[in-house]
């Protein structure tokens, strides 16, 4: 179980890497408007607190991925940030989208099941 808990945590954080990609560098792009359904005009009105946005997920990708390089140590950094990206994905689904619940909440979900059952 421990190794199928860290491929899911190595799968959100690639996840957030890809999301800060969206944001921060193709919002106003064909890629970016269709992800996140926007026109070109408000993306263009939203361009910055995206990018914030984006670089928040690449801190997340960050942590999760510093909680793989520690091996077995790690544990208590990939629960911490799988806690953080459920939370954000919650909070997401309850405000933006319900897509983000099966997007970013339930893989988190998942990845902290399995780092637990191991």
């Amino acid at each position: 179980m421990s190794l199928i808990g860290n491929v899911i945590v190595g799968l959100v954080a690639l996840l957030h890497v890809y999301i800060l990609i969206l944001e921060m560098f193709l919002w106003e792009k064909p890629a970016g408007l269709k992800a996140f359904r926007q026109t070109k005009e408000s993306a263009a009105a939203t361009k910055v607190l995206a990018a914030n946005q984006g670089l928040y997920n690449g801190f997340l990708a960050a942590g999760l991925f510093w909680g793989l390089s520690l091996g077995s140590a790690g544990l208590d950094v990939k629960v911490f940030f799988l806690a953080c990206v459920l939370l954000a994905g919650l909070y997401g689904a309850a405000t933006a989208s319900k897509k983000i619940l099966y997007i970013q909440a339930l893989p988190a979900l998942l990845g902290l099941i399995l780092l637990n059952v191991a």
